[in-house]
């Protein structure tokens, strides 16, 4: 790759950075864009000779080919739901009437795109269930465009919103219109690049133009906060929640709606919480009185309640307890609480008054998901999951505590065939670190393993299925999820132990989680390889710098690389947050010493890479991976490949079709056996169940 000489002083200290040109946008400098045909070329004759690749597609085909559906939304007496029968790129909105009605489509977005990159995203139907707006993500950009369907007759409004990215849609009360956060239209050449800054808060009556939409909150005195609006189930309020970055600090602000459930002309606003100091996490409300998860006092959180008419008083509901509160929500006349122990789901209805009421039976080790709903209706659904089981659809009422399966996915293998453990192991400093430990029974000691990791951003690694993950487990490999610092598993005190100054403590956990892999026999020496995405890539070039000779084979995808950079693109500056700035004096030292651009070991005998990004990564821009490839790759770091897969219009990872899906990963997964030593061989899959 074509180095220049740029230096430049940064706080006394001379930085390189010969691959810059590379940050440019792929689609517009022509140069960039060789490049990229280039090292996908030579990636794809690399991949070509690798024997387990087309063993590993058709395999996943299959695997992917299972009827599943989203855990549903209840709008009036209709029921939304999304649903793939495992044949689709993309999954599609069905909607039925009743409990007992037929399901029909609502949204295909299949027909959309020709290579079924343009997907269905979020989507939001009106109290009553008549309308439906959801937004449009093309190619897997974060930008969204915003429409709304009349649910009854399939019909478009004609409504069409732009510029929309990190927003929550709040419809009101009456139906009429919705909020919704946006940008100012960027410049066309910079859409993918420049940052995201001034988001403000716009109500949308239906049957209007963009341009007609009211300005209802914006802060132009500090442009770096993002605000998020969200209407109470009464209609009485409009709660907005303001944040400066990634980390879960909030300043909450409050305005009263029109009594039937509208926008008044002038909206009056009043400061409930200022400061940016805690996490604060609307549950529902009852009138005037607000419910929130907080860790205000509370590092693994509590839930309390407050009187808007009085700022600031708080009454504890719940109080903290030994395991995380990482979720609640207000359900008929009961307070659903999600908690993680250890890194796993568990459920507990109460009154409102914080009374224990019932637990809610899990079916294993897992994760449970959903529990919306509305006060004054007391069903809502959820599903759970496992490592090896896909997720199922329960009904549950929270008045009677009666539980039902609603769907129950038919499956290509036999999940019982499968086992997970959780262990236990000391990083560096002593901390126990928790690990989940998946593979099919019978595999031998000392098998490949592929150890995964992220460990930040107060992100939460807990069981979930992933059908690719099978196809690596049939085969007679391991997975392996370290549950690092700088996640969320233990709360705040876990979170801020990974972060800023700390961000060492994730690289020696993951490190830590290698070294006991290989010391209890579960992999061995040469049969380990490392994954991570977007923070997790960063983790995974670190560690590489850091103990080259430990790993096997490394699959950064879609990493932070560049780590005195990454402020100056897109959502870059609100990472800050956990990251530190590195136009601080204080924080670039701590930032330099680990950065994996930066820190690539001319000399040392590395393992084989694999990096893995897209050009429509508009959350982490591509230029982290190519300029971190290209010094991977003009580097002595021995005999074994160091190569980028480059997918065209696909972003950070959301929206991907299927079929991106399964190219990708028998891409990566033949890759990792090549270089651990798996061996790969056809499933026949009329043996499996």
């Amino acid at each position: 790759t074509r180095a220049t000489d740029l230096v430049e002083d940064q706080f006394g200290v001379k930085v390189a950075d010969p691959f810059r040109w590379l940050e440019n946008d792929v689609r517009v400098d022509a140069d960039v864009r060789r490049w990229v045909d280039a090292q996908n070329q030579i990636t794809q004759d690399y991949l070509k000779t690798l024997p387990g690749r087309d063993v590993f597609a058709e395999r996943l085909k299959s695997l992917f080919d299972f009827d599943r559906i989203g855990t549903p939304r209840k709008a009036g007496s209709r029921y939304f739901f999304s649903r793939n029968d495992g044949r689709r790129n993309q999954s599609v909105l069905m909607v039925q009437d009743g409990l007992t009605g037929t399901p029909r489509v609502l949204i295909d977005p299949n027909g959309w795109a020709k290579d079924g990159a343009t997907a269905l995203a979020e989507w939001h139907p009106s109290g009553d269930g008549r309308y439906l707006v959801y937004t449009v993500q093309d190619g897997g950009t974060d930008w969204r465009i915003v429409r709304v369907i009349d649910v009854e007759t399939g019909a478009q409004m004609g409504d069409e919103l732009r510029w929309v990215k990190f927003s929550n849609i709040s419809w009101t009360k009456d139906n009429k219109g919705f909020f919704y956060s946006r940008f100012a239209e960027p410049d066309p050449n910079a859409a993918f690049q420049s940052l995201n800054t001034n988001q403000t808060v716009f109500y949308h009556q239906l049957g209007t133009s963009q341009a007609q939409d009211r300005q209802i909150y914006a802060t132009p005195d500090r442009p770096l906060l993002g605000h998020s609006a969200q209407v109470t189930d009464d209609g009485q309020y409009v709660l907005i929640t303001s944040s400066g970055g990634t980390d879960d600090r909030y300043e909450l602000t409050v305005g009263s709606l029109e009594r039937a459930g509208g926008v008044s002309k002038s909206i009056r606003f009043r400061s409930l919480v200022p400061g940016l100091s805690h996490n604060w996490e609307l549950a529902g409300s009852v009138g005037s009185t607000f419910y929130f998860l907080t860790n205000k006092d509370a590092p693994r959180g509590r839930l309390v309640s407050m009187d808007v008419t009085k700022p600031g008083a708080l009454s504890e509901i719940v109080p903290q307890s030994k395991a995380t509160l990482v979720g609640t929500s207000l359900v008929g006349d009961r307070m659903i609480l999600a908690y993680l122990g250890d890194a796993r789901s568990e459920v507990e209805v109460r009154d409102l008054n914080g009374q224990p009421v019932s637990m809610v039976t899990l079916p294993s080790i897992g994760t449970a998901a959903g529990f919306g709903g509305k006060g004054g209706d007391s069903e809502t659904f959820f599903t759970f999951s496992s490592f090896a089981s896909p997720p199922t659809v329960y009904r549950f009422d929270t008045a009677t505590g009666e539980m039902e399966a609603f769907f129950k996915p038919k499956l290509a293998f036999d999940p019982a065939d499968y086992e997970t453990s959780q262990e236990f192991y000391a990083s560096k400093d002593g901390t126990r670190i928790p690990l989940y430990v998946i593979k099919r029974k019978g595999t031998p000691a000392g098998a490949p393993t592929i150890l995964y990791g992220y460990g930040g951003f107060n992100i939460s690694m807990t069981p979930s299925f992933s059908p690719t993950r099978i196809a690596w487990l049939e085969q007679g490999g391991v997975y392996a999820i370290a549950n690092l610092r700088g996640g969320g598993e233990y709360g705040k005190e876990w979170h801020d132990a990974g972060r800023l100054a700390r961000k060492q403590n994730v690289f020696d956990d993951f490190i830590a989680a290698g070294e006991y892999l290989i010391a209890a026999g579960i992999s061995g020496a040469g049969k380990l390889a490392i994954e991570g995405r977007s923070n997790g890539g960063l983790l995974v070039g670190a560690v590489v710098n850091q103990r080259p000779d430990l790993f096997a084979a490394a699959l950064p995808a879609v990493g932070v690389m560049d780590m005195l950079r990454f402020n100056r693109f897109t959502a870059g500056r609100y990472w800050v947050d956990d990251y530190g700035d590195p136009g601080k004096a204080e924080d670039f030292g701590v930032l330099k010493a680990y950065s994996p651009y930066h820190n690539i070991a001319a000399g040392k005998q590395y393992p084989a890479i694999l990096v893995t990004t897209a050009d429509t990564d508009d959350r982490v821009v591509p230029g982290h991976s190519f300029k971190y490839t290209a010094a991977l790759q003009a580097a002595d770091l021995g005999t074994k490949p160091r190569l980028i897969r480059i997918e065209t219009r696909a972003g950070h990872g959301s929206g991907k079709p299927t079929d991106k899906i399964v190219s990708e990963t028998a891409d990566l997964w033949a890759f990792v056996a090549k270089w651990t030593g798996l061996s790969v061989r056809p499933i026949d899959a009329t043996s499996q169940n």
